[in-house]
């Protein structure tokens, strides 16, 4: 009877778990090729094929930080069990499907946090306060830092002293800087679980001296070098079209922005069956990230393009140049998360990007009153999902015995 019971949790966390990534998928991994598709460099089914199989590979390879976050760092003291897993993702899924249903934006980072907060403290848990901490500080950062580097991305190419021959080739290599030490679990590192090619590369060449925070003189030259051929790159496109040069960037942009999203989000569907893997049934995350990636490129391939049409057409009324403004700091944000482990609703980032790039053209695109209905969903998305997860798992718990 035992072993039937939880036979059928497992089999119930495991379709929440799919339930979650599909709508993640779905939803979530839209926004980076929308810019894409509005520039008319790419088509609708094209960018849904490719968004499935980088936002899945973005999750096998980077998902793990933020399931580790969400199925262990969140509440002290107790171990999430499967009955508690299971309580969490039907919460967090539900609320998933409430939004889905009725169209309102329900972020499921706030949702899937404060499910497992919740049946983490109905297992008798204590909150990690350290842990609230750093999410709360982190979340109210977020809207600063991407409307900031969007407003600053946007001001600089608008500037009528920077060519855009110079101008967009410098961005794409800030960014090709960036991708050469973001980390992926592919790539092995001796102090780290997850390596990052800049410093693959470095150590075969010879690392060098060592500089501050552990970094060698070779990672610098390494990620300078990085830098320098998306620059390359870049700039030659642009040479010979100016427009066909930024929709090539803008197209490359929103694969590794996909690539991210897969990497921040799938942790939000995986993350509470973290310990029911790892610990219970011995299994390597590497089987729960794939599971998750499955939903993922299910929900891209099969919803994504009814999505994309219709944020593709907003996208085209922002132009080409604030949409690269507003994916900027969606990559750098959601790659800064992974590093930190910290669980985040990438659609957040892309809305305040697109307030930042709009505020340099004058006007942010979205009022006010929107911008505060919003957070006020959010806030009351987080409370709520603590109070539902509390009494599910209390729930489920009497009409199964305890």
């Amino acid at each position: 009877m035992v072993a039937l019971s939880f036979g059928i949790l497992l089999g119930v966390a495991i379709l929440a778990c799919l339930f979650m990534a599909w709508v993640l998928g779905a939803n979530s991994n839209s926004p980076p090729f929308a810019p894409a598709i509005g520039a008319n460099a790419i088509s609708t089914m094209q960018a849904a094929f490719v968004i499935g199989l980088l936002a899945a590979l973005g999750a096998i390879l980077q998902g793990g930080s933020i399931s580790e976050t969400v199925g262990a760092d969140l509440i002290d003291g107790v171990a999430i069990t499967p009955l508690a897993a299971t309580a969490g993702l039907l919460t967090a899924a539900g609320f998933m499907a409430i939004g889905i249903y009725t169209r309102y934006p329900i972020p499921a980072a706030f949702a899937t946090t404060g499910a497992m907060v919740g049946v983490g403290l109905s297992l008798g848990g204590d909150p990690a306060m350290a842990t609230y901490q750093r999410l709360g500080t982190f979340w109210v950062m977020v809207p600063f830092m991407s409307g900031g580097l969007a407003y600053a991305t946007a001001v600089t190419l608008r500037r009528d002293d920077i060519p855009e021959t110079v101008g967009v080739p410098l961005l794409a290599g800030i960014v090709g800087s960036i991708v050469a030490n973001i980390r992926l679990g592919v790539i092995p590192d001796p102090t780290a679980d997850q390596g990052t090619l800049a410093r693959f590369v470095s150590q075969q060449i010879g690392p060098g001296p060592t500089l501050a925070a552990g970094v060698t003189v070779g990672v610098v030259i390494v990620t300078i070098v990085f830098g320098a051929l998306w620059f390359y790159w870049v700039r030659t496109q642009v040479l010979e079209s100016v427009e066909a040069g930024i929709r090539s960037f803008l197209l490359v942009l929103g694969g590794i922005v996909a690539f991210s999203s897969g990497g921040s989000q799938v942790g939000l569907a995986t993350g509470p069956l973290e310990n029911l893997f790892r610990v219970e049934l011995g299994l390597p995350s590497i089987v729960l990230l794939s599971i998750g990636a499955t939903g993922i490129l299910a929900g891209a391939w099969m919803a994504a393009p009814r999505l994309l049409q219709a944020t593709s057409r907003e996208y085209a009324q922002l132009g080409v140049r604030r949409s690269i403004a507003a994916l900027v700091p969606g990559f750098i944000i959601a790659q800064l998360a992974i590093a930190l482990g910290i669980p985040i609703s990438l659609n957040n980032i892309i809305l305040s990007g697109v307030i930042g790039g709009g505020l340099a053209a004058g006007s942010a695109g979205v009022s006010r009153r929107k911008i505060g209905f919003t957070i006020t969903f959010w806030l009351l998305t987080l409370g709520s999902s603590i109070v539902v997860g509390y009494g599910l798992y209390q729930g489920l718990a009497f009409v199964m015995g305890g």
